[in-house]
């Protein structure tokens, strides 16, 4: 499969680094060389120093061999372009990032007049993700698969010393739940019944909601904080506009508090019932005369990775029940779990788990990328022609990297064993060390055919 690239910013790279380990052919085209060079230090790929707007440079590209072209400069308008000129030069499927919401109420038009097949906007999906958390009555952080049926959470081992040196084999109130991976030291390990918790670890436990649920219950993790109906936003960006209309759905009361008085004038425009507030966010008298003590979640989304990080850790101190950091910088993900932050969301790993999904496309559900891309939780339906049928898993031969954590028969959600046997169109959802997602691909594709559809 052949994919090219146009625009090289965190999210163009962030594309690359998980294509790299895959069977695909990666093109990245850039204007600035610079980019490109520093692109060449680290991944293993063709790039290209042009600009993507020009039908020269992807005719010369021979762009009608690609499967797919990823247009994702900083520019909506330049994105859509883009696509549209490498679909009439026979690109077969074409994606662009569209992030105004401006054009939210314009996707489905600009998809079928510019020839775009899948429009992705990282502030809208990251809003989402963020509305989703805020909604649920527990403050760990989960992610739902299968319809809603399957939770993966990932659990601070510091909030729940009841656990701490005890072997996985020994932990009681576990049935029907799997530990299927342990962030320790910033890295993922796979283990096993006799592996030890420690109190800085982090557990990622799959099962069904229902008993996810119980799992909050039996060990003190479910809260009294319920879902959050008074939220203070920091920051009155995209992000911040997206989450608010998204709250404002579900009767939650918000408060933006942003600088630039323009912005404040839209916003207060664009949303009603919510309180637009100009002033600085860093000021924590401000924070506190707008009853900072009374919310129940705040979220720092601002341009800023460490004022976010900063402020969040100020609303904690103050009591705050939830609270939320938007960052962008890679290197800060490893070291949220020891500032005390609830969650940290990064819009471009959100953006790519998006994209991954689409680019396996056939019976691929979703894609979520765990701890700077070192795994990722894959939802798949089974096909009938695929090495994963038909056999029990202990006859597989997966690689230790891979894990079946759920398996969603007929509706009904399971967590498998040696004995289990995949059949067609079961809901799967795998836990992959990135260094496996090629091993993946192979056995859950069909074994005549092609994986991207």
């Amino acid at each position: 499969m052949k994919v090219a690239i146009v625009g090289i910013g965190k999210l163009g790279y962030k594309l690359a680094e998980a294509m790299i380990n895959t069977d695909i052919n990666i093109t990245l085209i850039d204007r600035n060389p610079k980019v490109l060079e520093r692109v060449n230090e680290y991944l293993d790929v063709l790039t290209v120093p042009a600009n993507g707007l020009e039908i020269e440079t992807l005719k010369e590209l021979n762009i009608k061999s690609y499967d797919l072209l990823i247009a994702t400069t900083y520019s909506d308008e330049t994105n859509v372009i883009i696509c549209s000129i490498a679909k009439k030069l026979g690109c077969k499927k074409t994606m662009g990032r569209i992030r105004n919401p401006e054009y939210s109420k314009q996707i489905d038009f600009i998809k079928s007049e510019m020839g775009i097949d899948h429009i992705i906007n990282p502030e809208l999906a990251t809003a989402n993700e963020i509305a989703r958390y805020l909604l649920k009555s527990y403050n760990f952080y989960s992610e739902d698969f299968a319809k809603g049926k399957v939770s993966i959470v990932d659990i601070c081992l510091k909030n729940s010393p009841e656990l701490v040196g005890k072997k996985i084999v020994e932990l009681n109130n576990m049935e029907n739940l799997l530990i299927a991976a342990i962030t320790r030291n910033d890295n993922i390990i796979i283990p096993y019944g006799d592996t030890k918790l420690l109190e800085n670890d982090i557990i990622h436990v799959i099962g069904s909601c229902d008993n996810i649920n119980k799992l909050a219950q039996n060990f003190n993790l479910d809260t009294d904080n319920g879902k959050a109906k008074n939220v203070m936003i920091l920051g009155g960006g995209n992000i911040s506009y997206y989450l608010a209309k998204k709250l404002k759905l579900s009767n939650v009361k918000v408060s933006i508090i942003e600088q630039d008085q323009e912005r404040c004038k839209y916003l207060s425009e664009k949303l009603d019932g919510v309180l637009v507030i100009k002033g600085d966010g860093t000021d924590i008298n401000l924070l506190e005369e707008e009853g900072l003590e009374s919310i129940d979640a705040f979220i720092s989304a601002t341009g800023y990775d460490e004022q976010n990080l900063l402020m969040t850790l100020m609303a904690k101190q103050a009591g705050v029940k939830k609270t939320i950091a938007k960052i962008s910088r890679p290197n800060y993900v490893k070291i949220i779990d020891n500032l005390g932050i609830d969650v940290a969301f990064n819009p471009t790993n959100i953006a790519s788990s998006n994209i991954l999904k689409f680019i396996r496309g056939g019976k691929v559900v979703s894609v979520s990328l765990l701890l700077g891309e070192q795994a990722e939780v894959t939802e798949v339906i089974a096909i009938k022609d695929s090495r994963i049928v038909g056999k029990p898993i202990s006859e597989l031969g997966l690689p230790k990297g891979i894990i079946i954590g759920a398996v969603v028969q007929k509706g009904k959600v399971t967590i498998p064993n040696g004995n289990t046997i995949i059949e067609p169109n079961d809901r799967l959802i795998i836990f992959c060390l990135s260094s496996d997602v090629k091993s993946l691909e192979k056995f859950i594709k069909p074994v005549k055919g092609r994986f991207f559809k």
